[in-house]
């Protein structure tokens, strides 16, 4: 990602088709430069790279909608699922910087997990060949599981499968209404990786060892890693041309965009003029500017540059107001000004992520607020984004802990086979994305602070197009919590139904009663369904 952080992140990244899958949010695996490696195979010059023969057609896109309803879940490809021990090269599922075994195979026979979670959108890490070697920075052999190291653009690492198991996954979740989007590095390379040594490219790197690197943040070597020159043109269209080319031949209808403010404004203009003219026009760009807001990523939005960008304040925000810290008039006020992103741009809000330490870790385990929390995240507007996992309880933690494998219960599915899950967490979450998905209001609504004062927050979401209207009321005290006031003039009636627990309140004015650490959403009688 972008700063490093006190963890071994790994802000993972002519005949030249090259392509690289790598991404972000991966401070947690790029905080830091390798004391040692272990000799690395070389792969081939971007000039000897072979053109591969076309790819089979891809399987039908998901039928428009639009990205503010999407409902994005991320994996971590490596700690997810294994569906092919046959790849499982280096894997120690003991060790915190191994390869775990997760693949794209696996992924894919585990696509009806997600689906019936209610998920629209699956947003991998990334794919391409990444470094044969460990690192030592962190204190243990820290491996590229996590894709964000890459050595060859021009490959898929073995590790997770093959280019036929990345279109077959593509064209499985498309087949469930999934979009897929595949995380992309355009900023660095892996440590250490052949694109240093190799004499068609070494001039293109900025790194440590040569004291290359800067420090603006463009020239900056982020935790380490060498640094493409992609201010040159040379340069830049190497890494298009690779990148958008497994665009091409995956059908995935999007890429997340890794460390974007370390890579200049002009080559994000060509980068969207090319993948609106080579891959399609409606190709989604969600990218990690590194504590990016609605006003920081101004920059971005105002130039076109990308769809979506992620809001870094969501989560701590949240978690302080579930926790009883800070006033709630505060809360509502950034919530409010989430609505002020530049017209037709998206935030996308997490809970938890690969490069920070998950909410349920800094909660101390209290399920009861981070119940509100998923609340809050999901009658919000912007794109929420799940962190693989935590709709069913994985901790999560620091770095490396908040990478750790998926639990999967009693279910026979490895690395995570056996590991505890929180099934009634998950029917929370299912719930939640259930009522998302019926009410407009609720993803692309306008924001309205009922009740600011003490423990009992209420807010209204509003869609003018569609007239839908949900109130929010979330009580993060330890006591009952009681209220009334005159029905909110959007509203257009004097009754509602508790959407979320059931029940119907009535009456000439709003009357209600929230247990303590619970939540209301309450629609108009009959709304429940879009």
């Amino acid at each position: 990602m972008q700063a490093p952080q006190p963890r071994s992140l790994a802000v993972e990244r002519m005949r030249h088709v090259a392509l690289t899958l790598l991404l972000t949010l991966h401070l947690a695996s790029c905080a830091h430069s390798p004391a040692s490696t272990e000799p690395a195979a070389t792969p081939a010059s971007p000039a000897a790279a072979t053109v591969q023969p076309p790819a089979p057609p891809p399987a039908p896109k998901v039928a428009p909608r639009r990205w503010a309803d999407e409902i994005l879940y991320f994996v971590i490809v490596d700690r997810f699922a294994d569906g092919d021990s046959a790849n499982n090269a280096a894997v120690d599922t003991a060790a915190q910087g191994a390869f775990h075994g997760g693949d794209l195979k696996g992924l894919r026979q585990q696509l009806d997990e997600l689906s019936s979670l209610g998920v629209t959108a699956l947003w991998i890490t990334p794919v391409v060949k990444n470094i044969d070697s460990f690192v030592t920075g962190a204190g243990f052999p820290d491996w590229g599981y996590h894709g964000y190291w890459a050595d060859d653009f021009h490959k898929l690492d073995p590790r997770f499968g093959s280019e036929e198991d990345l279109r077959a996954l593509v064209d499985e979740a498309h087949r469930r209404g999934i979009r897929v989007l595949l995380d992309v590095v355009y900023n660095h390379a892996g440590y250490n990786s052949h694109y240093l040594t190799n004499p068609e490219t070494k001039t293109w790197l900025r790194s440590e060892d040569r004291g290359t690197c800067g420090q603006e943040d463009v020239t900056l070597c982020v935790s380490g890693l060498p640094d493409f020159k992609t201010e040159q043109p040379e340069v830049a269209k190497f890494l298009l041309d690779a990148q958008l080319e497994w665009a091409r031949r995956s059908g995935v209808d999007g890429f997340r965009l890794d460390t974007v403010k370390h890579v200049d404004h002009p080559f994000w203009k060509e980068h969207r003029r090319r993948t609106r003219e080579e891959v399609s026009k409606d190709f989604f760009l969600l990218g990690e500017v590194w504590g990016g807001d609605a006003e920081s990523l101004e920059p971005w939005f105002s130039g076109d540059e990308m769809d979506a960008g992620f809001d870094f304040g969501f989560q701590g925000s949240t978690l302080a107001f579930v926790q009883g810290r800070g006033r709630t008039v505060a809360f509502d006020k950034y919530l409010k000004s989430r609505g002020k992103v530049h017209p037709g741009y998206l935030l996308a809000h997490f809970l938890s992520s690969h490069d920070v330490p998950g909410a349920l870790f800094q909660l101390e385990g209290d399920v009861k607020r981070f119940r509100l929390a998923a609340v809050l995240q999901l009658t919000t507007s912007g794109i929420p984004t799940i962190y693989y996992g935590e709709e069913v309880g994985r901790p999560g933690g620091d770095w490396p802990a908040n990478r750790s494998d998926m639990p999967w219960g009693s279910r026979d599915v490895k690395p995570g086979a056996g590991k505890p899950r929180d099934e009634e967490l998950r029917k929370l979450y299912q719930k939640l994305i259930s009522i998302r998905r019926a009410h407009p209001a609720l993803s692309r609504g306008t924001h309205q602070g009922l009740s600011t004062e003490g423990d009992l927050y209420l807010f209204l979401r509003h869609d003018v197009d569609s007239g839908d209207a949900v109130i929010v009321a979330i009580n993060r005290g330890q006591q009952p919590a009681k209220l009334s006031l005159p029905w909110p003039a959007p509203w257009g009636g004097t009754a509602a139904e508790d959407l979320l627990n059931g029940g119907r309140l009535e009456g000439p004015t709003l009357e209600l009663t929230v247990e303590p650490l619970s939540a209301s959403i309450l629609g108009r009688p009959g709304s429940a369904a879009r």
